[in-house]
């Protein structure tokens, strides 16, 4: 394809596949660990996304059953896509210790800690992946001209998973995760609908084999089968996600979990091989490791507010952070006496919404538990 450059001097489009050499470079100095290019025929896809649609299984994610099919077709999504770039982004810090996997363990059992999932712990990952990916179509249209295409990140109706999978980013685990042979899926992913055709990769074949550690290990048995996530009692989701009262009978299972959920990851043994990142952006920022529970407990909304700013976990608001951490609160006087966080629960109790009310009665009742 032939376009204007600069002063009008005619410019040539490199072909297809020296053109991705070039988007793999540029890609690799924004940070990215792995590009591919997936094809948009998502067709085998479908049947799948309408069973575990038609199961429930989305919970409250009312939007995904809206969009329907749409998510397997991004095509639809924007018009003219013709291929998708499908980016892989390593968060683990650079700092992190080859032990890690033990060591988060480790804090999973710290019943009186606030526990949050590793992703969460550095600066918005939605932020970074989509600025950096806003550079890269940047380059690409600084070297082959004006074309159409949209980026994104967990933030549209994208099975970007399945994506990612026919891109040769790696396979889907049995979590639903993408996993490497030699990087785990310690990573975001992303992509970028494209208006002109790129070479697709090789899809990447699958290594878990008759392994179920991810499955044995679901708190809440989220995993109902290898590939086939319940939302309904993920952690995550009920974290994250859900905005109502969680299920009594899933409070007990989630310990000291307060945001997001790792077991899966933490059992996965391709995760011994999970690569770290160079970028900044992910290391740890202070009050997301080892706070207690009464001290995360003892914020206000404004504490909330500046403290998470920049950060996944603002988005959640403060009234499912207040019930979050009542439910863990909960759980940690299951396990020990805590006079000074009773005191504190009831001290909020009056001024609660009913949402955490409720969670506040269920939590200082669990003291009493036999």
């Amino acid at each position: 394809m032939v376009t204007d450059g600069p002063k009008g001097t005619p410019q040539v489009r490199p072909a297809g596949a020296e053109l991705f050499q070039r988007i793999q470079g540029w890609s690799r100095a924004l940070g990215f660990s792995q590009i591919g290019v997936a094809p948009i025929d998502l067709k085998e896809a479908e049947p799948g996304l309408l069973a575990w649609l038609a199961a429930g299984f989305h919970g409250d994610m009312d939007y995904m059953a809206a969009h329907g099919l749409k998510r397997a077709r991004p095509a639809e999504l924007v018009p003219g896509t013709v291929s998708v770039l499908s980016v892989r982004m390593e968060y683990l810090p650079a700092d992190t210790p080859d032990a890690w996997q033990r060591i988060e363990w480790h804090r999973l059992q710290q019943s009186g800690e606030g526990y949050i999932s590793l992703y969460a712990r550095g600066r918005d990952y939605h932020k970074v992946l989509r600025t950096r990916l806003q550079h890269l179509a940047d380059r690409i249209q600084a070297e082959i001209g004006p074309f159409g295409y949209r980026c994104f990140t967990d933030s549209a109706p994208l099975l970007e998973v399945e994506l990612a999978t026919r891109a040769g980013l790696g396979w889907r685990g049995k979590h639903t995760l993408t996993l490497q042979r030699d990087g785990g899926s310690m990573a975001f992913l992303g992509e970028i609908l494209l208006d002109f055709a790129l070479p697709p990769s090789t899809p990447a074949p699958s290594h878990c084999g008759t392994c179920q550690a991810c499955l044995e290990v679901c708190p809440t048995r989220a995993i109902v089968a290898p590939y086939r996530v319940d939302a309904r009692r993920c952690i995550s989701y009920l974290t994250i996600e859900h905005d109502d009262d969680i299920p009594e009978s899933l409070r007990p299972l989630m310990g000291n979990r307060i945001y997001g959920c790792d077991d899966c990851q933490l059992a996965c043994p391709w995760n011994k091989f999970a690569h770290r990142t160079e970028l900044p952006d992910f290391d740890p920022r202070p009050q997301r490791v080892g706070v207690s529970l009464l001290t995360y407990w003892g914020w206000d909304e404004p504490r909330f507010l500046s403290t998470f700013e920049g950060s996944p976990i603002r988005r959640i608001g403060y009234t499912r952070w207040r019930r979050n951490l009542a439910v863990a609160a909960g759980n940690a006087l299951r396990v020990a006496p805590n006079p000074d966080l009773v005191q504190a629960l009831l001290a909020a109790r009056d001024s609660a919404t009913d949402l955490v009310r409720r969670h506040i009665d269920w939590a200082v009742a669990q003291g009493d538990a036999p």
